[in-house]
């Protein structure tokens, strides 16, 4: 997957003369935590975070009168307070490559930039998140969630697979987990189904130690 087909797009940015009172209502009013800084034509310069915007902006016990505090915000410019370096990413980058970059870096996003250094999306961990972990632990889908232990080999995962056909289960998530504990590779798997111990019991008996893992319940429709 490449971080074109999830950045985000539809970007808000400011350049470096805007206020940073209206940078802060920007990022309020977006629900947002980053606005990408450009020039005046449109090349990314910088970065300005809610962090570095709260620092700014005056608080009421400094005990500066409204009046100060109104003078400060209006001279105050977004120039002042982004930060220059800014990690980018080009669309065609692949999502692990960039999460790689995100996590070496200890940032939580990344201006995707054109050939002309111009911004056209920001990728967030969160998105990696909600695109690729929640999908991969079946956030948000139906089914009960099993754990087979010992399980990573070609030949298990399809005598898995073909136990879950024969009961005639909907199969909604797979992967296979590296277990830290015992070092041995193991295989998650969610199915639809409103009885599970039939599945449990047949891959029991093919020798394979099976957990039951407890997850929010979400019902089953009656067509499943």
């Amino acid at each position: 997957m490449y971080v074109s087909e999830f950045m985000t797009t539809k970007l808000v940015t400011v350049t470096t003369g805007t206020p940073v009172a209206r940078a802060s209502r920007l990022l309020y009013a977006h629900r947002i935590r980053r606005l990408p800084v450009v020039d005046d034509d449109n090349i990314l310069v910088g970065i300005l975070g809610e962090r570095a915007v709260a620092s700014g902006l005056p608080s009421a016990s400094t005990g500066s009168s409204s009046k100060e505090m109104a003078n400060t915000l209006s001279k105050l410019t977004v120039g002042v307070l982004m930060h220059p370096e800014v990690l980018t990413v080009t669309p065609d980058i692949t999502v692990e490559s960039a999460m790689a970059l995100a996590q070496e870096n200890r940032v939580g996003c990344l201006v995707v930039v054109d050939n002309q250094y111009k911004p056209v999306g920001i990728v967030t961990t969160n998105d990696v998140i909600y695109r690729i972990l929640s999908p991969l632990l079946g956030l948000g889908k139906p089914g009960v969630r099993l754990h087979i232990h010992d399980c990573g080999e070609v030949g298990q995962i399809s005598q898995v697979t073909g136990l879950i056909e024969q009961h005639g289960m909907k199969l909604e998530v797979i992967h296979v987990d590296d277990s830290p504990i015992t070092g041995k590779r193991d295989l998650i798997v969610q199915v639809v189904t409103k009885e599970s111990d039939p599945l449990i019991n047949d891959l029991t008996k093919q020798g394979y130690k099976v957990e039951l893992r407890k997850r929010r319940s979400w019902p089953l429709s009656e067509d499943d």
